[in-house]
């Protein structure tokens, strides 16, 4: 915090647009494991191209359900923490805020935000693996040996996620691109900054003139571009932000 001038601080407290753009280490505190740290025990032998790509399903569908279901009962235990509750708490104040994120957890939402973008889908939506329509619960009876089937086409359902190979969701991608280039403050926040295309999000905020603040442990290739760094952790750094901007 303390390396923010209060030039940006008086930015970030007038901002009429802001993104918050967030990755893994968004969701760490909560205790919600990242795609290879979740590769442990029984899953520790596998690659991820065993687990998460379209071949892989194709492949071996029963092996890919089960690999998410492992994943979804994981993060069905966590909670929202600090971080995802100031987010809920700074959209208040905020004409237009947006979330952009590429977690899968849904843990923004659970928090109160609103307005979430997932570029990379999310664990808890379930789609037909052919027509791509959510299946809502309760959800059909595991078919044997594999996953349930879709009650309109029997199709095998997948995770709504994006798996390595896939594009990322169209109306999902605008939104996100069209609220960095129309952003005034955006906020990098637990992302690594190597997970293209979303990576570029940030670059394009600062194209157009944004003022872009990177909150994260450990510089990353963005910090060299950024306006300013804040190194710490998103539980540690947004309460304190939000309650900074707080009207007095």
């Amino acid at each position: 915090m303390d390396s923010l001038s209060e030039g940006i601080i008086s930015q970030l407290a007038g901002a009429r647009s802001l993104v918050v753009f967030t990755g893994a280490g968004m969701s760490a505190e909560s205790g919600v494991p990242t795609f290879r740290d979740a590769q442990t025990g029984l899953w520790a032998r596998y690659e991820p191209s065993d687990l998460a790509t379209p071949e892989a399903f194709a492949r071996d569908p029963a092996l890919v359900w089960q690999w998410y279901a492992w994943r979804r009962e994981l993060v069905a235990g966590v909670e929202p923490n600090a971080g995802h509750q100031a987010l809920a708490t700074w959209q208040t104040r905020v004409k237009a805020f947006t979330v952009v994120t590429q977690n899968v957890d849904g843990l923004h939402q659970r928090a109160g935000s609103d307005r979430v973008l997932e570029l990379h889908g999310n664990l808890h939506r379930i789609i037909c693996s052919s027509e791509g329509m959510e299946v809502r619960d309760p959800l059909p009876p595991v078919a044997e040996g594999g996953p349930p089937r879709c009650p309109q086409c029997a199709a095998p359902l997948r995770p709504d996620v994006v798996w390595f190979g896939e594009a990322l969701p169209e109306r999902a991608w605008e939104g996100a691109m069209q609220a960095a280039a129309r952003a005034e403050v955006l906020l990098s926040v637990g992302t690594s900054g190597l997970v293209h295309p979303a990576a570029g999000i940030p670059l394009l905020a600062l194209q157009h003139g944004a003022v872009v603040v990177e909150i994260n442990p450990e510089p990353t290739p963005l910090s060299h571009q950024v306006t300013a760094s804040v190194r710490g952790t998103a539980a540690q750094v947004l309460p304190a932000l939000v309650e900074r901007l707080a009207p007095r």
